[in-house]
């Protein structure tokens, strides 16, 4: 698998836009709009990290906008948005990706189905942009003030994220320091590659004036969609003295054996989660194979689980987690346990159903071996977004 980064770009000061601070970290619904925009793009599962370029005054301000997602430190911009990118490049050659998406921070409802297009042309191009037709007559007014028309069949309106394989990209930027262009698909052409175009997406749309702002906010408060997610999770019993389910140590005669702490329950209720939003799963975001996460306790995943989809707008209805085991009993803990994860999700405890079953001594989870279990989590998103 390639590894691809997302840069987003976030450090210009919004002149057009005005206002006592940039645009990008005015509240939009009930979170600051780059923060719908780095969710989105933490959420894809396709993209392994997502960096930001931002102003140097304003790291508070991305620090809120940024909290409890596991972003890495942001990159300080430049003058120009040309400058602020060969310098995100820059920063990232250290470790460099395979691929590099490159999107607008004032772009906040970028979907999936626009990443998968563009990440599918990177297979055979250097560089691919989402970008749309233009609809509307075009006119062109000449010198004597009459007007002709322009053939639209051939003008296309360029979005982003805009992808590239990063080495070129960077040589591209690295060439182009010092011209003025518009966007990174003009660095590439000035850099020579060729760029494949893929189609965009109209709720894609770039905040710049407050009517656009206006038109995201009616958006995020229109009609809402309900989603259902679904997560399974087994774990190996083994020596020990103790299991966590639901984020509560039950003592025990035996213990669960993995990376983590091995909560059954809080993996299973992470991956239902993520699910909502086609999010990947637990391993995607949390790999055994990072000694960041060993020994971790597992509310940190459905913490980021939670943060992805509220940054997304998404509201939590309710969540349903069926324990398999023959042991330990899980009636006495129960409450605990129904409170705990109520409290993690930020709803009521009647909106948190945890039963356990036994599979009447058959298989794995019979043979006293392991532990599985179901987490079903219900949603409610703005319908008008991807």
């Amino acid at each position: 698998m390639k590894r691809c980064v997302a840069l987003v770009v976030a450090a210009g000061r919004g002149q057009r836009f005005g206002g006592d601070i940039p645009k990008q970290y005015k509240v939009l619904g009930d979170a600051a709009m780059l923060r719908h925009t780095l969710g989105r793009l933490s959420a894809h599962p396709d993209i392994d990290e997502v960096r930001a370029v931002i102003h140097p005054n304003d790291v508070s301000q991305y620090e809120s906008a940024a909290k409890g997602l596991g972003l890495a430190s942001p990159i300080f911009g430049g003058q120009e948005r040309q400058d602020s990118v060969r310098l995100g490049l820059e920063a990232i050659a250290a470790d460099p990706p395979d691929l590099v998406l490159i999107h607008d921070g004032a772009r906040p409802f970028v979907g999936a189905g626009v990443i998968d297009r563009v990440l599918d042309a990177l297979e055979h191009s250097d560089a691919a942009i989402p970008a749309l037709t233009v609809p509307d007559t075009l006119k062109q007014i000449g010198e004597d003030g009459h007007s002709a028309s322009v053939d639209r069949s051939k003008i296309w309106r360029a979005q982003t994220p805009q992808g590239f394989r990063f080495s070129a990209i960077l040589q591209a930027h690295r060439e182009a320091a010092g011209q003025v262009l518009t966007d990174d698909s003009s660095v590439a052409e000035f850099g020579g590659l060729t760029v494949a175009m893929v189609d965009g997406d109209e709720r894609n749309f770039k905040i710049t004036t407050r009517a656009d702002f206006q038109h995201a906010s009616s958006l995020l408060h229109g009609a809402l969609e309900t989603r259902v997610g679904h997560g399974v999770d087994v774990h190996k019993l083994g020596e020990g003295n103790s299991v966590t389910l639901c984020g509560v140590l039950i003592p025990h005669d035996q213990g669960l054996e993995g990376h983590s702490d091995a909560d059954v329950a809080l993996h299973a209720l992470t991956d239902a989660l993520l699910g909502t939003i086609s999010a990947g799963d637990i391993g995607r975001h949390f790999p055994p194979t990072d000694d960041k996460w060993r020994g971790a306790a597992s509310v940190l995943f459905v913490n980021r689980a939670v943060a992805l989809l509220r940054a997304r707008g998404a509201r939590i209805v309710n969540a349903d987690i069926t324990i398999l085991g023959e042991a330990p009993r899980i009636g006495p803990h129960r409450r605990m346990m129904t409170t705990r994860v109520a409290s993690i999700l930020g709803i009521d405890n009647g909106r948190v159903g945890i039963k356990a079953t036994t599979t009447e001594q058959l298989g794995f989870i019979g043979r006293r071996e392991g532990l599985a279990a179901h987490a079903v989590v219900s949603v409610q998103c703005p319908a008008g977004l991807p």
